[in-house]
């Protein structure tokens, strides 16, 4: 990894908004799920929730996967998702026009937050708004009732990085990663052909000195360097 790569990596790192989240429910077509990964990595978001739809489920888990600077955590129900998110401090926002839904501009997204987005056919489910602590609306001035589920979670959470940015939680994250999950990024993303065959052959993860070196004993680069017995 080049010095380059690595002060890059860092700097994302230092970026990241651990408390700031997406949870995607039923989110059914790749292409959204992956547009909607890639704007939240865009944001800085590191972890984003998802229930994915039974009958697609690893049609949709393998579009997630493939975005691999944001972690996808699945949940078996929207339920354990959100007990998971409010126990860590989260406010759960819904997307949702019902008669309390507030212009998502007037949300504190400088508070720790979970957004919810439901399906493209059918939206948020009825258990998501009633689990939800607020709704919230993208004011719409045409004929077009709602935006493409990608398009929506760009647009709010380019509100919630205004609010950050202003705030300055993007200079100084109220929570960081921690040293382990850094650890990792830099040696899976700086090295990703040795993370490679590092998981291949079972091998421990190394350390990543601060000039972005692997540090390791000279076992640990042999068994590296071992072809694999022919079969």
């Amino acid at each position: 990894m080049n010095s380059q790569r690595y002060g890059r990596i860092c700097r994302m790192m230092a970026m990241r908004q651990p408390d700031l989240t997406l949870c995607l429910e039923e989110v059914h077509k790749p292409h959204n799920v992956s547009a909607v990964i890639r704007s939240a990595d865009a944001v800085g978001i590191h972890d984003l929730h998802a229930v994915w739809p039974e009958k697609i489920k690893t049609l949709v888990s393998s579009a997630a996967g493939s975005n691999s600077w944001v972690n996808v955590h699945n949940h078996d129900t929207l339920a354990d998702a959100v007990t998971l998110l409010k126990s860590q401090g989260m406010q759960i926002l819904a997307t949702h026009l019902s008669d309390s839904a507030v212009d998502f501009r007037a949300i504190d997204f400088t508070r720790p937050t979970c957004i919810i987005m439901g399906s493209e056919k059918t939206g948020i489910s009825q258990e998501a708004i009633r689990l939800a602590d607020q709704h919230i609306m993208i004011p719409m001035s045409g004929m077009v009732q709602s935006l493409n589920v990608s398009v929506a979670a760009a647009v709010i959470l380019y509100e919630a990085q205004r609010q950050r940015e202003a705030a300055g939680l993007y200079e100084h994250p109220r929570c960081a990663l921690a040293q382990d999950e850094q650890q990792r990024l830099l040696f899976e993303r700086g090295y990703p052909v040795l993370a490679q065959v590092a998981r291949e052959k079972k091998l421990p993860r190394p350390q990543i000195d601060e000039q972005g070196h692997i540090i390791a004993p000279d076992s640990w680069w042999a068994a590296m360097q071992q072809k694999k017995p022919s079969t």
